[in-house]
């Protein structure tokens, strides 16, 4: 069957090895064994359940969340020649029925569904009726309560073991730390359950964090020095901020369009459909957008907000390079993103214990964004990974962090926090230190407490950052309400002399200057400048409007650039192009072929 498994790989998807894990995974399917597969985004997951339903008899059901999820890989497997389709609300009653009439006759390879119509009684007459190869359910994750994700439909999905205890099930997911895979297990009814868990590095992605200063001027030096003409997302955390960043890009020469839940409907569909289909858009959004995109060109990922949890934060960061080419995640963080962050945690509605774990979370983000050392074996450290050395791609590894004992400086800082009422925020508290007599702090007397001037060594930059450390290591909390500092029961230790405290030193605020459009270091390993790249990308831009898909569908970048580096003369060289599968060869191999031969002329 493994054979059977390679060829599928080769002849239908134009993929000469399987990555890591892949194989494992499709023999224990093939073998009737039931799965948990965890595999960073673009490490290959859907292949791992989408050979084995071509292989096996029958139809491989596929649990997927979101329409435009399904609407793509449906897109995808039949441009591979792979006999695909799905249910869902787009569908009329027609078009229903004709694909309800091509799974009970068998002639589809793999069928996708919503969990909610899944558990219909109408669906589940029709699994009696017919017969499945496998069950997958993909973004397993969606299963976890605990979860920025979570759909209760998820929690229905074990009763697919009660009713068809011999199909063989996997779950898939690219973001699940140890608590979330023990609910999938347990949830799911998947105890006896191999689980594979592969590398979460993605070594293509760059991951940088800087001082939140001027965000949105931060922002456009990234983007002219990174990203000049590039599709990405950027994250903030209100609809207001969306609205008003993509409308401020948009003044700035860069088309940048708006996704979250307050636009209707149609707006939100269309900006989607733009950002899939065309090149070198940027979406801003509210974490409503993301979930189900599969666009592989994506360059970059940017949050001006901070995300609430390195879950949220790996799969949204997630969303860059998945065609394996260099990509950036780069964020902006400040201390008014903690207030931020828990004012919102602690208005929810959610319980106490809810709200004890995403605390637990938010200073584990928190904590990233301090690190004095690589980024990377952080954040894979999380996950239960393990790197040996530093990436040597992060901004860490690239401009190593400075430190400095900071015991006197926090003592000082958490000296003024409590001698002015533990009632003020960073900038009063600031003045204080600093010995500044305003009228206010005047008028409270707090130019007569002991803290009032003993921080003139350090200025306001400096005076914030520690602060932000401070709450950043739990040494001081702030209230989600008012944004004051307080003392938390960490804080007495240092006060008392009893521990030490080692900073790290923000780097000098850059200088500023006029926009430059060049790129940096990551853009700078892609040749997508070339004017043969750029006729196969005009050519592949047609064909995708004809056939009425995205452009990645037809072939990825990484696909056009290997076309570039080998120009292959025949159709026979043609098709041992990476992604050009027996499908895609018969269709398009005499117009690349084409394009490649005027371009070597």
């Amino acid at each position: 069957m493994l054979d059977i498994a390679r060829g599928i790989l080769r002849r239908t998807f134009g993929y000469d090895t399987f990555r890591p894990g892949q194989e494992e995974v499709i023999e224990q399917l093939l073998s009737d064994g039931d799965a948990l597969v965890l595999m960073p985004t673009a490490g290959g997951k859907s292949l791992c359940y989408q050979i084995p339903a071509i292989a096996r008899p029958g139809t491989g059901v596929v649990v997927s969340p979101l329409i435009a999820l399904m609407q793509d890989q449906v897109s995808r497997l039949r441009q591979a020649g792979v006999k695909a389709a799905c249910l869902n609300s787009t569908l009329d009653a027609a078009a229903a029925l004709r694909v309800e009439k091509e799974f009970l006759d068998g002639t589809l390879d793999l069928l996708y569904v919503a969990p909610e119509r899944l558990m219909t009684a109408r669906f589940m007459d029709l699994l009696a009726r017919s017969k499945p190869a496998l069950f997958a359910i993909d973004e397993a994750h969606c299963v976890s309560q605990w979860g920025h994700d979570f759909r209760p439909e998820y929690l229905q999905l074990s009763a697919l073991h009660e009713r068809f205890p011999h199909v063989p099930r996997v779950a898939l997911t690219a973001t699940a730390d140890a608590i979330t895979r023990g609910e999938i297990l347990d949830r799911l009814s998947l105890r006896d359950a191999r689980v594979f868990v592969g590398s979460f590095d993605r070594p293509n992605i760059r991951y940088s964090v800087v001082e939140k200063q001027s965000a949105r001027d931060q922002l456009l030096r990234f983007l002219n020095d990174e990203h000049a003409g590039d599709a990405g997302i950027i994250y903030c955390l209100s609809r207001r901020k969306v609205d008003e960043t993509a409308r401020w890009l948009g003044e700035k020469g860069r088309l940048a369009l708006p996704y979250h839940a307050g636009l209707d409907k149609e707006t939100r569909s269309r900006h989607q459909e733009r950002f899939l289909r065309e090149d070198g858009v940027i979406v801003v959004a509210t974490i409503a957008f993301g979930m189900g995109i599969d666009k592989p060109d994506v360059r970059f990922v940017a949050h001006l907000d901070l995300p609430r949890s390195l879950e949220a934060y790996y799969q949204e960061t997630g969303r860059a390079g998945r065609d394996g080419l260099p990509s950036n995640a780069w964020m902006a963080y400040g201390l008014q993103d903690v207030i931020l962050q828990r004012r919102l945690l602690e208005g929810s509605e959610a319980s106490d214990a809810h709200k004890r774990v995403e605390r637990q979370k938010l200073e584990t983000m928190l904590g990233y964004c301090e690190v004095t050392t690589c980024r990377r074996q952080v954040l894979l450290s999380y996950f239960g990974d393990r790197l040996d050395r530093p990436c040597g791609n992060c901004d860490v590894c690239r401009r190593p962090v400075d430190t400095w004992d900071g015991t006197v400086a926090a003592q000082k800082a958490l000296s003024c926090v409590y001698r002015t009422g533990q009632r003020f925020g960073v900038r009063y508290l600031v003045d204080v230190l600093q010995g500044t007599e305003t009228d206010r702090v005047r008028s409270l007397g707090h130019h007569r407490i002991p803290t009032f001037g003993v921080g003139g060594d350090l200025d306001l930059s400096q005076w914030q950052s520690v602060f932000r450390q401070l709450v950043a290591r739990g040494l001081l909390s702030v209230d989600p309400e008012f944004g004051s500092l307080r003392l938390t029961g960490s804080s007495h230790a240092v006060l008392r002399g009893q521990t030490s405290i080692e900073l790290r030193r923000d780097p000098p605020r850059p200088a500023r200057r006029g926009s430059r459009s060049r790129k940096g270091d990551a853009a700078r390993q892609i040749d997508r400048s070339s004017p043969l790249f750029d006729a196969l990308r005009s050519l592949r831009r047609t064909l995708a409007q004809d056939a009425g898909v995205p452009p990645y569908v037809i072939f990825h970048d990484s696909t056009l650039m290997e076309m570039v580096e080998r120009r292959p003369k025949t159709k026979e060289q043609f098709g041992m192009i990476s992604g050009v599968g027996a499908s895609k060869l018969e269709r398009y191999a005499d117009r690349f072929l084409e394009v490649l031969r005027r371009g070597a002329e």
